[in-house]
């Protein structure tokens, strides 16, 4: 029994590490952005591999866990947990780097004057992403409640940027491709911000019990 608690404290600790890369990731890829630095693109971009190397061992340990031990109750619900918070953080990542590439094709293209405020809206995702992940380091089901509640106003600051881009292309048909980008990175945080409501969720899972997936009663 020693030995199983052992290894789901490895699990977790492995979650946790593989989550503190996928949350710098995102803070530098936006401020790569923002700030237009070169290195901090090309250094998400170089990270890539390491979270794709531990998303597949965090995977393989959850399931020999599954298989040798035959897990129960909450020790079942946390591995199963583990397994989808790994998907969602990997899936993070790679979002990260895809704003990163935006970061670098942006680089040398005059600056956009639109009224939008991507570092606001970054923000508020690296919020939601470090609240989804101290919910499940403290099995915190309020602040994993707070995280779903977010996810409405993120929807409403991506609507308004797009809105803006579409009118400032028809103004600025030569800013087309700057314009294209932003709206990508627009859309690369919302969904961030998407896979920290998984995250959430998996934990009301894992402390409840319950599943809120697609249930609007349980963001109230």
């Amino acid at each position: 029994m020693r030995h199983f608690e052992e290894q789901l404290d490895e699990l977790r600790n492995r979650l946790l590490e593989m989550s503190g890369l996928v949350e710098s990731a995102v803070y530098r890829s936006v401020h790569a952005v923002v700030n237009r630095d070169e290195d901090l693109a090309r250094g998400v971009m170089d990270n890539e591999a390491r979270v794709n190397e531990m998303e597949m061992a965090i995977d393989d340990m959850a399931v020999r866990l599954l298989a040798l031990e035959q897990p129960v109750a909450v020790d079942l619900r946390l591995i199963t947990a583990a397994i989808k918070i790994n998907s969602d953080l990997e899936r993070m990542g790679d979002l990260a780097v895809s704003i990163a590439e935006r970061a670098l094709s942006l680089m040398h293209e005059p600056s956009v004057n639109a009224q939008i405020d991507i570092p606001y809206m970054a923000t508020l995702v690296e919020s939601m992403v470090r609240k989804s992940l101290d919910s499940f380091v403290k099995r915190d089901s309020d602040l994993a409640r707070n995280v779903l509640t977010s996810d409405d106003a993120v929807d409403s600051l991506r609507n308004g940027i797009y809105k803006e881009m579409v009118r400032f292309m028809e103004e600025n048909p030569g800013s087309i491709p700057q314009a294209l980008s932003l709206i990508f990175v627009a859309r690369n945080l919302e969904r961030i911000a998407d896979h920290a409501t998984n995250i959430a969720e998996d934990v009301l899972f894992l402390v409840e019990g319950i599943d809120v997936r697609h249930h609007a009663e349980a963001r109230t």
